[in-house]
């Protein structure tokens, strides 16, 4: 049952289109997967096993055939694929993250377009992936993990607190606001339980305030993606125009409609400038997908002549030189192939401890000092007195060819099943640490031991098929 007061608005909103989309809530919603450019090959849409259609603005987005089940598959515990909705990738698109620029997710949980900007920048360049709620914060991270993200740093900090320490650093910026939700009535029941609104009016205060804190750390000539998953003209084009009444050096940048997309609409928001019609709203009646709202701001002026550029007020990260961990060393010695070993990975990354945790910051990664830190860059493992003991996240970032010793797993196979389980697998000829893979992709570490692979595969992770 949808709010009678919600429903009232979007007649009034909708006029002869209403009825279109009041029957979209009765239809059965679209199903999709994103695939990780880091991970995935190239006809993984025409032999992955599952029926797939493009999703228009996401390249490597498709929508899945209500038979599928790719969450109940090996190939996501691998990151081959990120299950996101349709409408959900079309944020990113928008902001056009490039591999080298510093960029910042400030709202960033469950992690989709987080991971989705990282497939973008192919692990070159800084991104931040903020949350404020430490809960989806830790569940943030461990997608991060599992997509194998290198260049990442994963933080647990309020918009004002950040704000503070980046001032002007960030190329781009991805605002997917905190909202009322009503673009997700179809997708969650609870959503529509908890509307009203004063709802929406308490969402559009905090919108601005988190606003306010993006464009302070952008740099000149930069560009935020404001979105969210509502239809309320007061989070939508009032955020937005209210944001551009607030700040004169704004400006928006016309936004290329597919399909079913249409033009934000000024006459919906109070004193909207004209330019409001540079928004996009995505409507369900419309498009393969839920209700979205997206606006592309960029500041003006010309970052490669702003005074800010490399330098960060809260300083970089330093490291400590890898030979002083010998522990580490040695297993990369045995167990690491020489083509990454003498890669750019390792000699442009910046190595540092946090206790007994070795982790490889990309070059240029902002100090985790006076922050809340869950995964600061790639964590390569854990120091255990004389010995090394490499991570689940750094066997999700490698292939076969990365590694001396691997093990392939059909995923049809009961060894995957079984090794997804915890379960101990039959060996090999070959001692030590051994990459596990499913068709080629990899999934987590094994460590072969008298011919009896002992399984590493995280205790939090393991699932029955």
């Amino acid at each position: 049952m949808l709010p009678q007061k919600f429903t009232d608005r979007m007649k009034q909103m909708l006029g002869d289109e209403y009825e279109a989309f009041i029957e979209s809530f009765s239809q059965e919603k679209y199903q999709a997967l994103r695939l990780n450019p880091q991970k995935v090959r190239a006809d993984f849409a025409e032999t992955g096993g599952f029926h797939l259609s493009p999703v228009p603005w996401e390249p490597e987005g498709f929508i899945y055939a209500a038979s599928d089940q790719p969450g109940r598959h090996p190939y996501h515990e691998a990151g081959v694929y990120y299950i996101q909705e349709p409408s959900a990738m079309a944020p990113v698109h928008y902001l056009d993250p490039q591999p080298g620029e510093k960029v910042l997710d400030l709202c960033a949980a469950p992690g989709g377009k987080s991971t989705q900007i990282a497939g973008r920048m192919d692990g070159k360049g800084i991104l931040v992936s903020n949350e404020i709620n430490a809960a989806r914060a830790k569940i943030l991270s461990l997608n991060m993990e599992r997509l194998g993200v290198r260049n990442a740093m994963v933080t647990n900090e309020t918009p004002e607190k950040l704000a503070g320490l980046f001032e002007a650093w960030f190329d781009r910026i991805l605002v997917d606001a905190p909202c009322s939700g009503e673009g997700m009535f179809r997708k969650n029941e609870a959503a529509c339980e908890e509307w009203s609104p004063e709802n929406v009016e308490m969402c559009a205060e905090r919108q601005d305030g988190i606003l306010d804190c993006a464009a302070q750390m952008l740099a000149p000539g930069g560009r935020i993606v404001y979105s969210t998953c509502t239809f309320a003209p007061a989070e939508d084009e009032g955020s937005v125009s209210r944001f551009l009444q607030r700040h004169d050096d704004f400006h928006l940048l016309p936004a290329e409609k597919y399909d079913g997309m249409e033009d934000g609409h000024p006459e919906w928001a109070e004193e909207a400038p004209d330019e409001i019609r540079n928004t996009v709203r995505l409507w369900p009646h419309r498009i393969k997908g839920e209700g979205h709202f997206l606006a592309v701001l960029q500041r003006d002026g010309d970052s490669a002549a702003s005074r800010y550029g490399s330098y960060c007020p809260n300083g970089l990260q330093k490291g400590i030189r890898e030979k002083e961990c010998r522990p580490w060393l040695e297993f990369k010695n045995a167990g690491l192939s020489d083509r990454l070993i003498s890669g750019p990975l390792f000699a442009e990354g910046v190595f540092f401890l946090f206790g007994d945790q070795l982790y490889l910051a990309p070059a240029g990664m902002p100090s985790t000092d006076h922050l809340r830190v869950l995964r600061p860059g790639l964590h390569l493992g854990t120091l255990k007195k004389d010995r090394f003991e490499p991570s689940h996240a750094l066997a999700l970032t490698l292939t076969a060819e990365d590694v001396q010793h691997t093990l392939d797993l059909p995923s049809d196979s009961p060894e995957i099943t079984a090794f997804l389980n915890g379960q101990t697998l039959k060996g090999t000829d070959c001692p030590g640490w051994h990459l596990i893979t499913t068709d080629g992709y990899s999934i987590g570490w094994g460590k072969n031991a008298g011919k009896i692979m002992k399984n590493h595969y995280p205790k939090g992770l393991r699932i029955t098929f």
